[in-house]
């Protein structure tokens, strides 16, 4: 579920498609009798979600925060100030709140930049992690984390807001009971206005613009999405190559980094087109999977359009989600406690592959070359 509340505290920290993506539960968030909450903690304050985390996240029962680590005083102020947050302790560092605190686990709002050394801090502790989309700045770095996660034996979850819509996973039920025919063409659009133009805060906007803690623009921040669900929809297999094109249209607002980007994913039987952009007229999230005999369409987050070869288009409801699956909270918490095994769109697996084909996206854009994948991903 998106979260559309602004926060009105000394500047506006989130607005409209970049506040809380799929945090919210649909159950309500009541922890199981004789249960008691799971403790969090959350690591940084400058992702914009972390307000739609805490949005959700303060009236649940099943789930307790137990700290709250962010370097920036001026951010955490402001937090305090838009969120109930006294009764939680406040720490300049993930370290010292982890030494001091130890939770279950941990969710991360910090750049992506640092997720990597969030995850080793929390790998020496054995805490699961979860952490907002995409794994990485870098490959050398998710495969970083997914040492980390080796290492202390931990569950690491990258958290996507398409992860929650139901007819995500209608698609995949319809694709894999051959509904479609074999898949020949996968189309994800991601996008919207541009993070200033919807208005993110300041410290969002810093590091989401930042070449080095985002690891690019629109590219890393919404091509990360079709990566994700292309992977999911072909049960993790790789592509074979990697095709990209980004490009500056508005330079004066986004100077270091691409605001537009197109991914055109190789595999043996299919392609896929991801379209990733900062420049939308509104924002949208949605994919289209072409098979043999027909098609499946989304549409927002719970209908489906569907064509069977020259048949009239007719449009479907997508059944809703059952709990701990439908938000990320609850899977969350269903992950730890062991009642749900890590798969699927969250998985490190999965998201493992999507750091590979971002990594030859970039590398493509930069060399206007195809990038091949492999054990030793080479130029062609």
């Amino acid at each position: 579920m998106m979260f559309a509340k602004p926060i009105a505290a000394a500047g506006r920290l989130c607005v409209a498609l970049c506040i809380g993506a799929g945090m919210m539960s649909a159950a309500g968030g009541e922890r199981l009798s004789g249960e008691s909450p799971l403790r969090v903690c959350v690591a940084g304050l400058v992702h914009g979600h972390v307000a739609g985390f805490f949005d959700a996240a303060l009236r649940r029962t099943d789930l307790t925060i137990a700290g709250i680590a962010e370097s920036d005083t001026a951010v955490s102020g402001r937090y305090r100030k838009a969120f109930p947050l006294s009764g939680i302790r406040m720490y300049l560092s993930t370290e010292e709140m982890l030494e001091k605190e130890r939770p279950e686990a941990v969710v991360v709002f910090t750049s992506t930049f640092d997720h990597r050394a969030t995850v080793e801090l929390c790998s020496r502790r054995g805490i699961p992690v979860m952490m907002e989309k995409p794994l990485a700045v870098t490959l050398d770095d998710a495969r970083a984390i997914a040492k980390a996660a080796r290492d202390g034996n931990i569950t690491v979850l990258v958290n996507y807001e398409t992860t929650w819509y139901p007819n995500t996973h209608e698609v995949y039920r319809i694709t894999h009971r051959n509904a479609l025919g074999d898949i020949r063409k996968l189309v994800a659009h991601d996008g919207h206005r541009g993070p200033k133009e919807i208005g993110v805060g300041p410290e969002f906007l810093a590091w989401l613009t930042d070449p080095v803690l985002d690891g690019g623009g629109a590219l890393m921040d919404f091509g990360c999405y079709g990566a994700n669900l292309f992977t999911f929809f072909m049960d993790n297999q790789p592509p074979l190559a990697v095709t990209a094109v980004t490009q500056q249209f508005k330079p004066g607002i986004y100077p270091r980094v691409d605001d537009e980007a197109t991914i055109i994913l190789a595999y043996p039987h299919a392609q896929g087109i991801i379209q990733a952009s900062w420049n939308w007229p509104a924002g949208r999230k949605d994919v289209e999977v072409y098979g043999a005999t027909a098609s499946a369409c989304t549409v927002g987050r719970d209908r489906i359009r569907f064509r069977q070869g020259d048949e009239a288009e007719k449009e479907i409801d997508a059944p809703p989600l059952a709990a701990p699956l439908d938000d990320s909270i609850s899977y969350l918490i269903g992950v730890v406690r062991r009642r749900v095994s890590p798969s699927g769109l969250s998985s490190l697996e999965n998201n493992l592959i999507v750091s590979e084909i971002l990594d030859a996206a970039r590398r493509s854009a930069a060399t206007g070359r195809t990038i091949r994948l492999g054990p030793d991903p080479g130029e062609k």
